[in-house]
C-alpha cells in the first residue's frame, strides 16, 4: 500500500490583479467594449510534493511567499490553475477557522452547526460539548450570539470544535497567531497529541521552534517556488538566514566593517569547555574565544552580545566591569567570555563582539555583528523547555505552602 497521502505534481495558481475599478453604472456603459487590464500574480510556481502517512510536515516562507495558498488548494478552497493534487484521506481544515459560522445564533447553537459541517454526528457532537466549551474556555458566553464574540473567542470556539473531528489528515494555518500564551499552550498539547496518534499533519506556521518540535520534515517556500525541503532544523536555518538577510537590507545597514582599524578582531569561536562547538544545553557555559590584532595600543572595552536568528538584540557582556582600563600591547591576544547557556529559551542565535573607545557614548574600533553574517558565529540552545515563552529564561520556582 502506497504510504503517499497527499500527492502535488507540477502545480501552479495565477491570480488576476484587476488595474482599473469601475465605480458606477456609467462608468461601466462607457468603458463596455474595452479590455480590462490587469496583472497576473504568480502565487505559486511548479511546487511538487509528496507527504506520508503519519507525518507532520512543516511549510514556512515570508508572508505572500504562498504558503497559505497551497494550503488551501489542499483544502479545495483554491483550484489550482495548472497541476494535479491527489488526497488520500479525509480532511480537517484548521484554516481561516470559524468559517461557516453564523453570527445571528449562540455559540452553543454554532458548536452543533459547525460540528455538523466538519462531518460529526449530532450524537457526537452532544458527548463533547462540555469538552468543546471546556477547552475553548467559553462558559459563561455559550448562549450568547456569535456576533458579540471578539475575534479571538470565535477562533478558540472554532479550534476547539475541529479538533474532534476524527479526519485522516489535518491543515493547519497559523492557528497559534491568535489566543494568549494559556491557549497556545494547550494547542501545542493538543498537536503533541495529533502527533503521537500516527496522522498526518500539514502545518503552515513562523514559529521556527514549533518546526522544530514537531515536524518529521519541513518545506521552506520564497517567492511563490519552493526553495528547500529537509530535517526541520535545517529548514529552520534556511528561512532565519533568509529573514536576517532581508533585515539587513531593509534597514539599510552598512555591510562592510571598518577598514583597518587600529585594533582587529581577526576570528570568534565558540567553546563548550574546551571544544569547539555551535550546540549547547541549559546547562552549559557558552565560552567566546575572541582573538584580536592590535596595530596601535590604546584603552578599550569589548562587548560580546547575543543576537536571535532574525537580528533582534538580546544583551549583552562587556568587558569594563572584569578588564579595567583595558589596553592591549601591539601584537595578537586571545580574550574568553564565558556566560551561561541556561539564560537562553531553546532556539538558534548568533554571538557578535565589538570593540569599542572607553566611555558612555563610545566609538566603534571594530564590530562583528548581523551585518556581518558570513562572520558571525551561530549557535543553538537544544534541550531547554518546550513550553518556554519570551526571549530569556527565568529561572525560578513555585513552593506550597499550605
Amino acid at each position: 500500500m502506497d504510504p503517499t497521502v497527499v500527492k502535488i505534481e507540477h502545480l501552479y495558481k495565477d491570480f488576476k490583479l484587476p488595474h482599473e475599478r469601475k465605480n458606477s453604472l456609467k462608468e461601466r456603459v462607457l468603458h463596455v467594449g474595452r479590455k480590462s487590464s490587469y496583472e497576473m500574480l504568480h502565487a505559486l510556481k511548479d511546487i511538487d510534493l509528496e507527504i506520508k502517512k503519519g507525518e507532520f510536515f512543516g511549510i514556512v516562507g515570508r508572508n505572500g511567499s504562498g504558503k497559505s495558498t497551497l494550503l488551501k488548494i489542499l483544502g479545495g478552497i483554491y483550484q489550482p490553475t495548472k497541476g494535479r493534487v491527489t488526497i488520500n484521506g479525509t480532511l480537517t481544515p484548521f484554516i481561516e477557522l470559524g468559517i461557516g459560522f453564523n453570527p445571528e445564533l449562540t455559540g452553543r447553537e454554532n458548536v452543533y452547526l459547525n460540528g455538523a459541517i466538519l462531518g460529526l454526528t449530532r450524537k457526537e457532537i452532544v458527548k463533547k460539548y462540555q469538552e468543546i466549551v471546556d477547552f475553548a474556555e467559553l462558559e459563561r458566553f455559550m448562549d450568547q450570539k456569535l456576533k458579540n464574540y471578539s475575534s479571538g473567542m470565535q477562533v478558540r470556539l472554532a479550534f476547539s470544535i475541529a479538533i474532534q473531528a476524527h479526519n485522516d489528515i489535518l491543515l493547519i494555518d497559523e492557528v497559534l497567531a491568535v489566543g494568549d500564551t494559556s491557549f497556545q499552550r494547550k494547542c501545542y498539547q493538543v498537536f503533541k497529541e495529533i502527533k503521537q496518534s500516527g496522522k498526518t499533519v500539514v502545518f503552515v506556521t513562523h514559529d521556527m521552534g514549533a518546526v522544530q518540535a514537531y515536524c518529521d520534515r519541513a518545506m521552506m517556500i520564497q517567492d511563490s517556488e519552493i526553495v528547500a525541503i529537509g530535517q526541520p532544523r535545517t529548514i529552520a536555518q534556511t528561512y532565519e538566514r533568509a529573514n536576517s538577510s532581508l533585515a539587513a537590507q531593509s534597514s539599510g545597514e552598512k555591510l562592510e566593517r571598518p577598514k583597518d582599524p587600529d585594533i582587529r578582531i581577526e576570528s570568534i569561536k565558540l567553546l563548550n569547555g574546551t571544544k569547539e562547538s555551535k550546540q549547547f544545553s541549559v546547562a552549559e557555559d557558552i565560552t567566546a574565544e575572541v582573538k584580536i590584532k592590535v596595530k596601535s595600543p590604546q584603552e578599550v572595552q569589548i562587548n560580546a552580545f547575543v543576537l536571535k536568528a532574525d537580528g533582534t538584540y538580546l544583551g549583552g557582556i562587556n568587558s569594563t566591569k572584569h578588564l579595567k582600563q583595558f589596553t592591549p600591547s601591539k601584537g595578537e591576544h586571545t580574550l574568553r567570555c564565558t556566560f551561561k547557556a541556561g539564560q537562553l529559551i531553546r532556539g538558534d542565535y548568533n554571538l557578535g563582539v565589538g570593540i569599542y573607545t572607553p566611555g558612555y557614548v563610545p566609538d566603534i574600533i571594530d564590530v562583528i555583528d548581523r551585518g556581518y553574517s558570513r562572520d558571525l558565529p551561530r549557535f543553538s540552545i537544544i534541550d531547554a523547555s518546550l513550553y518556554q515563552d519570551g526571549q530569556f529564561y527565568i529561572a525560578g520556582s513555585w513552593t506550597e505552602l499550605n
